[in-house]
């Protein structure tokens, strides 16, 4: 979204731009439908994880139907509510690591690795990977710094609602159909209810002129900037190139290896130079289940093996 701001504002003073995984730059969407659209999304690519996990039963033995998983997933929250995983595991903390199953495709087998050894009556490979580090001073500064610019920025950016009332009307209607992070992102945004500051009117995204070509890169099931967003963000920036990566939600896309992005990525950053017309691209990578005897034995290795390879940022 910011990239969106500044090629609006600035245009010739862009000589690359790359926009991976993109906010719907809409004015009405910036920033409490754009939470609200998220959540939707988040759930569209929790069930996409959980009807894996249904089909990997034989490796993670957690039911063999989308509704089976999400019992288990609910028995989970219900008994960490009631007493904390190894004393420091309740469902908040919980749902801070299971939401890494959404965010990223490479996070699929870790998650569902420490959730089947849980229900297999292990829960210290759960309580490794979700119990927070105290002694990561660094770590956690760093931790609340972006939670704090992130609530800093979206809360200055727009005019947010001023009603309880609305909130918890948009968010009760909503939590019937996508309760996976409905309510976990209305409170993480609830402040800018009442912020005190000034806060601004979004701009109109979009230039015509005066903009060489930006590249905008987007997965399609991307559960924290929905498809939609790159798609209405090429639409506002004339000259633009989008490359889909289909059948895949990771948020942050040039990252990974997938070489019918990352040639093209590294073939404009170098030289300027885009295709003719928009890509397709396939996924980076198909999460695979492990074989069952392997599942066990992955189940009991050290918490850091079930920390995926990309770090999770906040939910925006």
């Amino acid at each position: 979204y910011l990239g969106g701001v500044y090629a609006t504002l600035f245009p010739t003073h862009v000589r690359r731009m790359i926009v991976d995984s993109v906010v719907n730059p809409e004015q009405d969407n910036i920033w409490y439908q754009a939470n609200l659209e998220q959540d939707v999304a988040f759930q569209m690519r929790w069930n996409d994880w959980e009807d894996w996990v249904a089909k990997n039963d034989a490796s993670f033995h957690l039911g063999t139907t989308r509704a089976a998983v999400e019992a288990k997933w609910l028995e989970l929250r219900g008994k960490a509510k009631a007493n904390p995983l190894g004393g420091v595991a309740g469902p908040n903390e919980l749902l801070g690591f299971f939401q890494k199953a959404p965010y990223y495709d490479s996070s699929w087998v870790p998650v569902a690795t420490a959730f089947s050894a849980w229900a297999a009556g292990d829960e210290k490979p759960l309580i490794d990977a979700v119990a927070p580090d105290m002694s990561d001073i660094a770590g956690n500064i760093a931790s609340e710094n972006g939670n704090a610019v992130y609530t800093a920025v979206e809360c200055a950016d727009a005019k947010w609602p001023t009603s309880w009332a609305k909130w918890d009307r948009d968010n009760t209607e909503l939590n019937k159909k996508y309760p996976f992070l409905t309510w976990s992102n209305a409170w993480m945004n609830l402040p800018c209810a009442t912020w005190k500051s000034k806060q601004s009117n979004p701009i109109e995204v979009g230039a015509k002129r005066g903009l060489p070509p930006v590249l905008i890169v987007q997965s399609e099931r991307d559960a924290a900037t929905p498809y939609k967003g790159g798609v209405e963000l090429h639409r506002r920036l004339a000259g633009s190139r989008l490359i889909t990566e289909q059948n895949a939600g990771s948020h942050g896309v040039t990252s990974l290896v997938n070489p019918c992005i990352n040639t093209r990525v590294d073939a404009y950053l170098l030289t300027g130079k885009v295709d003719a017309k928009d890509v397709k691209c396939g996924p980076h990578a198909t999460p695979v289940a492990p074989a069952p005897a392997a599942a066990k034995q992955l189940a009991q290795s050290p918490a850091g093996a079930l920390v995926a390879a990309e770090e999770l940022p906040a939910v925006r």
